[in-house]
């Protein structure tokens, strides 16, 4: 009997797995050969930005509902009050989202009618932040349970929308719709990226589902280093597990950060550092007083925001273009279009002209470096004469005016040209490429399969790019400490299977729009903004320029005509602008923007308070304690948390990285960290404590090389020659060969040594 239903067990992951599999890394693979066309749609894009999303939704969902019908009451629970309690919140949450859609009703209204923009962004921002910080000191508490997993009393759907909007963080919410309208299907070889993104942050709940989150929720813990310390005793493999926790979270935080500056900058006005400051006051609010609990329900509420702030742009610009709302459904029709106008862009005489003008500069710079010093001494001559011949410095044109800018922006030595010049080259040679650099849209990989040797191997590196890309999101996503800690906070087990489950529904809303997204805004881009005059180019365009990360356009050959190729946009500017690319009303433009400052608080509160717990909880207590001492190590926990605040602050106020980029690279360090040892200690009873160290320290220090080593200004600092790379894999996926060391060495040195009897194994979960 036993043997049966541990055969039925294996079938059913087995069968589901293999389907995760074949939806995911067999459609990528082949995804070249998939361009027939499906109800307007080609079947491999379709697949890889939605169809597969919908594969992973239905395994997650199957296979919580197999498990939990065949699961026994857990003794003691007490379901029909639980149920009661679920009802109430369902009445409460109804009643919050329909205020606050009155409340944009009556902004909207108001704004009509005359309310400056500043009282509309003002009044918005402060309702929200005023109502996480409500529900902050409402659920402060010293209490270990309510602190570390909000006392396992989360219901799975609420549970679910938490780790939505903790999982949505600036990443996904600012940067990825950003990030495939710049790369398209796949991106490139040296810049692998696009629906990579999504199938890689979706396809690993999966993992979650069957692999990790009911194991560790049986076993009643309260951190991931926890896991480690049950499973295989001892110090170091708490130690190791509570760094590398640590390490993981610190990089996805600064990129929170960032994006908390960035936005609250945006709405108020204040300088980017200040917005920092600001952001991080409602962080802390929340993860400072009331830990896990608080954090729960303000994550809760934040959903709401961030999923209406992200679909009412999409809709509305799929209803203005389409006349259909529903986004996902309708955009296919504008892929083709655009494939029709990305050809007669790079068929365009004038679009030919801004490329060659571009590769002119390129060359020009590419010159001034071979002897920096002499072309320093005759660029500034070279501008005085000229100042000098429009009547010197008392001189007070405009013509006389731009030139002292250019003087003043002249480097001051060597080293500082040499790097300005460097960067500066490698740019306008980028955009001395067809269509700005950006690869066609709805074309799998670079290169050719089919062309020249240099075509093919573009090919084969831009496929493994991918695939590896999308294999450390997935992985990662697996390991994720503050993700996995929101699956303690269910009262049950097959609550925590339901919540996996809820949680891939809410995260789907916004996954398979924001290709929708990228799509739409490249069309309006395409045929409204390209070849209008400059000077009729609309109102927001200006104001965004003011941060050249953002947006940036310059006539570079003369005609004032904007020109595809004379255009630059910045990732983080697609979805933060997409209310006024569409037209819609200023309080949109504010939501949108509470949307990604709710997106990266809700997921900072997550990690600030997984890096905290890791060095309270698991770097410095050890073992059980009594009540008071309990106390004590919450009190530990949040002066941990607010130290790593102050210090993540300062880390993103220096802007490290893109967001996408430092967020892509924590999910490789978080597989390579965890995931063979975690996953091994679950479903192998061999695997030993020298083996599990072993593995963490073999995974987690591989991809930290490799992700270090392949840096250009570590290889110039170090003076190595080549781009280091192994097999063409770009260094945010060194977690490939992490995992794959990791997996390795836990495997053989588990082998080679004596297993120790586990204080916690697999059950049947």
């Amino acid at each position: 009997m036993i043997e049966a239903a541990t055969r039925r067990q294996w079938s059913l992951h087995a069968g589901l797995l293999a389907l995760w599999f074949v939806a995911s890394f067999g459609v990528v693979f082949f995804a070249r050969d998939l361009q027939v066309l499906v109800a307007g749609w080609p079947i491999g894009f379709w697949f890889a930005a939605q169809g597969s999303v919908l594969v992973f939704i239905f395994v997650v969902v199957y296979f919580a509902w197999a498990k939990n019908r065949r699961e026994e009451p857990e003794p003691g629970f007490n379901y029909s009050g639980f149920s009661a309690r679920k009802r109430r919140l369902h009445w409460r949450f109804a009643a919050y989202t329909a205020c606050l859609l009155l409340f944009l009703v009556v902004l909207a209204v108001a704004e009509r009618y005359g309310l400056p923009k500043a009282w509309v962004a003002g009044l918005f921002l402060s309702a929200t932040l005023i109502l996480y910080a409500v529900i902050g000191v409402y659920g402060r508490t010293a209490d270990a349970s309510e602190y570390y997993v909000a006392a396992r009393r989360v219901p799975a759907v609420y549970n679910g929308m938490a780790t939505a909007a903790d999982w949505m963080s600036a990443a996904s919410f600012i940067s990825m719709a950003g990030g495939l309208y710049l790369q398209g299907f796949s991106g490139s070889g040296g810049q692998p990226g696009g629906l990579a993104y999504i199938l890689g942050w979706t396809g690993g709940f999966c993992l979650v589902a069957m692999l990790v989150a009911p194991y560790l929720r049986r076993m009643n813990l309260y951190t991931v280093p926890d896991y480690f310390a049950v499973r295989f005793g001892g110090n170091w493999t708490r130690m190791i597990a509570a760094v590398a926790a640590v390490l993981v979270s610190f990089t996805y935080v600064v990129a929170q950060i960032y994006g908390v500056g960035l936005i609250t900058s945006r709405l108020t006005g204040v300088h980017f550092e200040i917005g920092i400051l600001l952001g991080l006051g409602g962080v802390l609010v929340c993860s400072f007083l009331g830990g896990m609990r608080a954090v729960t329900w303000t994550q809760a509420v934040q959903y709401v925001v961030i999923i209406l702030a992200f679909l009412i742009p999409v809709s509305w610009l799929s209803y203005k273009q389409l006349g259909n709302p529903l986004a996902p459904i309708a955009y296919g029709q504008q892929l083709q279009k655009i494939a029709v106008m990305e050809d007669a862009l790079m068929h365009s005489p004038v679009e030919r002209q801004v490329i060659e003008e571009y590769a002119r500069r390129a060359d020009a710079l590419d010159k001034k470096l071979l002897d920096v010093d002499a072309a320093l001494q005759t660029e500034r001559r070279e501008l005085r004469a000229k100042l000098a011949a429009l009547g010197g410095g008392e001189a007070e044109s405009d013509a006389a005016n731009a030139l002292r800018r250019e003087l003043a922006a002249v480097p001051k030595d060597a080293n500082s040209a040499r790097e300005k010049w460097t960067r500066a080259a490698a740019d306008y040679r980028e955009r001395a490429r067809p269509l700005g650099g950006m690869p066609a849209h709805d074309k799998p990989f670079a290169g050719d399969p089919d062309g020249s040797p240099s075509e093919q191997k573009e090919f084969q590196s831009s496929r493994a790019n991918f695939l590896a890309l999308m294999f450390c999101l997935m992985v990662g996503t697996t390991g994720l400490p503050h993700l996995l800690t929101r699956f303690y906070t269910t009262p049950t087990v097959a609550e925590a299977r339901r919540s996996v489950a809820w949680s891939l529904v809410f995260i789907g809303l916004l996954y398979v729009s924001a290709p929708a997204l990228a799509v739409l805004v490249k069309y309006e881009v395409m045929a409204h903004l390209v070849g209008q005059p400059y000077d009729s180019l609309p109102h927001w365009m200006a104001q965004w320029a003011r941060d050249p990360t953002l947006l940036s356009f310059t006539d570079i050959n003369g005609d004032h005509i904007l020109q595809f190729a004379e255009l630059k946009m910045g990732p983080d500017l697609v979805m933060l602008a997409s209310p006024e690319i569409g037209g819609l009303p200023y309080v949109i433009s504010v939501l949108v923007a509470a949307g990604g400052l709710a997106a990266a608080l809700s997921t900072a509160d997550g990690l600030l308070l997984t890096i905290g717990n890791a060095l309270a909880h698991d770097a410095y207590f050890e073992g059980k304690s009594s009540k008071a001492q309990a106390m004590r190590r919450v009190m530990w926990s949040k002066f941990a948390l607010l130290v790593v605040a102050l210090v993540a602050a300062y880390a993103a106020a220096q802007r490290p990285a893109g967001i996408l980029y430092l967020v892509s690279a924590s999910f490789s360090l978080a597989g390579a960290a965890f995931v063979p040892a975690m996953v091994l200690g679950i479903f192998w009873r061999r695997t030993t404590r020298a083996g599990a160290v072993a593995g963490m320290l073999a995974g987690l220090g591989v991809t930290i090389y490799y992700m270090v080593a392949n840096q250009a200004a570590v290889r110039q600092w170090l003076g190595l020659s080549g781009d280091g790379l192994w097999w063409d894999i770009q260094p945010v996926s060194g977690g490939v060969f992490g995992v794959t060391c990791g997996l390795f060495a836990t495997v053989l040195v588990s082998l080679l040594t004596t297993p120790e009897p586990p204080a916690g194994h697999r059950d049947d979960a």
